[in-house]
C-alpha cells in the first residue's frame, strides 16, 4: 500500500503511518481464524460438533463475512492422539501457517458470539506469540498435575477448554518444531498443553481474556462474553431407566468393613441391579467371589471376569454396564440422564479419557476410578476379539484401552467423570459442571463429599422438565 504525505506535516505523516501499521497488524479477517472443534467419533458428539459448525457459519453469513475455516478434530487424520492437540500442531502449521493468524479451539458445547470474538482477537498483535484463554489455577498441588508448582500452585495458570482457547499462528509455527512432551501419560490435557507452551519459562504464559467465559449462555452476565457454555450437562431425552444399567463394584475383603458401607450409605441405594465382586464371598453384604485372587494393583483379571459375567445368564440382561471401584462416588441419576444421549446399539465406552504414548502411536483409555461405562455391544465386541489380560494384576483400564484401540473402537470422553477428589480440580472448572463421579477417600469424608457434590438431583429433575418443554 502506498501512502503519500506530500501535503501533510512530517509529524502528521508519522502519526498516520504508525496508525496504518497498527491497523494492518491488529485487524483480523474472519478468514484468518481457523476454528478447531474438539470433536469425538461417537455419533452424539459428531452431531454436537456439526451443530456448532453450522451455527458459526450462519453467524458469519449474518455478518456478511466470508466463512472461516472450521475443522472437526476427529476427521483430520487417522492418528488416535489428535485429541491431545500437540501431535496435531505440525498439521496445523503446514496447512495454515502462512495464510492464517489464529487457531481457535472450541469444545462441542462452547457457544461463540462471532462478532464479539472478532473484536477480542483484534486487540492482539497477530505477529507475536499469544496463548489466550480463561485462566484456571490449582488451590493446592494435586496428583492429576503430578504435584507441579507445589510451593505455589496458584502461580501457574492453564486454560478452561470450555471457554475456548486460542494460539497465534506464530506460536503454532514455533511449537511445531519444539521437542515433544517428556511424559508418556496424558491426564489433564489443558494443564499439559499449558506446560508445553510455557516450556519452563522459554515460552509464553497463558494470557487471560475476560470475554472468554463459562457462564451459561442465557445468563445476564453472559451478554459481555464472546464465548459461553450451552449447558452444564447434555439434555437428550428421558433418562435411561435404572433397571437398564448393571452396576459392578470391585472390592476385596480388606475393604468390606470401611469402603463398602460408604457405597451403601451414599449412591448404591439408587441402583436397581448391583453386585459387589470380591476375593471373598461375604453373604452379609453380599459379595461374589469370581475366583480371581485379589491383587494390590491392576485388577485386570477381576474386570474381565465381570465383563464375562455381564454377558452370562447369571445376571439380568441390560443395555449398559457400569464398573466402579469401591471408593468411587457417583450419581446414578445423573448418569442415567447422560446416557439418554447415547445409542446402546453402538460401541460405546464412556468415562474420563486418559492417554498413553499418544505422541508415538499410543492409545486412549477410560480411567477406572471415575467409572467405566460400556454398552452391551461394546462388551460383546471386546470379548469376541480375544482381548485378555497378560496378568491378573495388569492395569485393567489400560489393557481395555489397548484392546479398544486395536478394534478401532473410540473411547468417548466426558469431563463429568473424575478420577480424583473434588479438591484436586480447580474450583472454577467444577463451577460450571454438574459432576457425575469422583474417586478416592484419601483425606476426605466421602459421605460429606457425596452429599455436597453428588446427592442433589434437582439438576436431573430439571433435565426432564426441560426435555418435556422442548418436546
Amino acid at each position: 500500500v502506498f501512502i503519500s504525505c506530500k501535503c501533510c506535516s512530517a509529524i502528521y505523516c508519522k502519526f498516520f503511518l504508525n496508525n496504518y501499521v497498527f491497523f494492518s497488524v491488529f485487524v483480523v479477517d474472519l478468514r484468518e481464524v481457523v476454528f478447531v472443534i474438539q470433536s469425538q467419533r461417537n455419533s452424539f458428539h459428531v452431531q454436537q460438533a456439526e451443530n456448532l459448525r453450522k451455527d458459526l457459519l450462519l453467524q458469519a453469513q449474518a455478518l456478511q463475512e466470508s466463512p472461516p475455516v472450521i475443522l472437526l478434530l476427529h476427521t483430520l487424520t487417522d492418528n488416535e492422539g489428535d485429541w491431545s492437540i500437540l501431535p496435531l500442531l505440525p498439521f496445523l502449521s503446514s496447512q495454515f501457517g502462512k495464510n492464517s493468524s489464529w487457531i481457535m479451539f472450541l469444545e462441542e458445547d462452547t457457544r461463540v458470539k462471532l462478532h464479539k470474538l472478532h473484536e477480542v482477537l483484534k486487540k492482539f498483535d497477530r505477529r507475536k506469540e499469544w496463548f489466550l484463554g480463561k485462566p484456571l489455577h490449582d488451590e493446592e498441588s494435586t496428583i492429576i498435575h503430578h504435584y507441579a508448582f507445589s510451593e505455589n500452585p496458584a502461580a501457574f495458570e492453564y486454560p478452561d477448554f470450555s471457554a475456548g482457547w486460542a494460539l497465534s499462528i506464530s506460536l503454532v509455527n514455533r511449537l511445531e518444531r519444539q521437542e515433544p512432551l517428556k511424559s508418556d501419560f496424558t491426564i489433564d490435557l489443558k494443564h499439559e498443553v499449558a506446560l508445553y507452551i510455557w516450556e519452563d519459562g522459554k515460552g509464553p504464559r497463558l494470557t487471560g481474556v475476560p470475554e472468554l467465559c463459562t457462564f451459561p449462555e442465557h445468563k445476564p452476565r453472559a451478554q459481555y462474553c464472546a464465548t459461553t457454555v450451552s449447558s452444564h450437562s447434555p439434555v437428550c431425552g428421558q433418562p435411561v431407566k435404572s433397571d437398564n444399567i448393571f452396576v459392578a463394584v470391585k472390592t476385596c475383603k480388606k475393604f468390606h468393613s470401611d469402603r463398602v458401607p460408604v457405597v451403601k450409605k451414599t449412591w448404591a441405594k439408587r441402583a436397581s441391579l448391583l453386585e459387589y465382586y470380591s476375593d471373598y464371598a461375604d453373604p452379609s453384604i453380599p459379595t461374589i467371589d469370581l475366583g480371581v485372587p485379589n491383587t494390590e494393583r491392576g485388577h485386570c483379571g477381576k474386570t474381565f471376569a465381570i465383563l464375562r459375567r455381564f454377558l452370562s445368564s447369571h445376571v439380568l440382561k441390560t443395555d449398559w454396564l457400569l464398573i466402579v471401584d469401591d471408593d468411587t462416588l457417583i450419581s446414578l441419576p445423573r448418569l442415567q440422564a447422560l446416557l439418554s444421549c447415547y445409542d446402546s446399539s453402538e460401541l460405546v465406552c464412556l468415562g474420563e479419557r486418559y492417554g498413553y504414548g499418544l505422541g508415538q502411536g499410543g492409545y486412549s483409555y477410560i480411567t477406572g476410578g471415575g467409572g467405566m461405562v460400556f454398552s452391551r455391544e461394546a462388551v460383546v465386541q471386546l470379548l469376541a476379539s480375544g482381548c485378555k489380560c497378560y496378568s491378573n494384576d495388569a492395569p485393567d483400564d489400560m489393557v481395555l484401552g489397548m484392546c479398544l484401540n486395536a478394534l478401532r473402537v473410540p473411547v468417548t470422553h466426558s469431563p463429568l467423570f473424575h478420577q480424583a477428589r473434588p479438591e484436586d480440580y480447580a474450583k472454577e472448572f467444577l463451577a460450571h459442571q454438574t459432576p457425575i463421579s469422583f474417586h478416592k477417600h484419601w483425606n476426605i469424608d466421602p459421605v460429606a463429599v457425596f452429599n455436597k457434590w453428588l446427592l442433589n438431583d434437582k439438576h436431573t429433575e430439571g433435565l426432564q422438565k426441560s426435555t418435556k418443554e422442548e418436546l
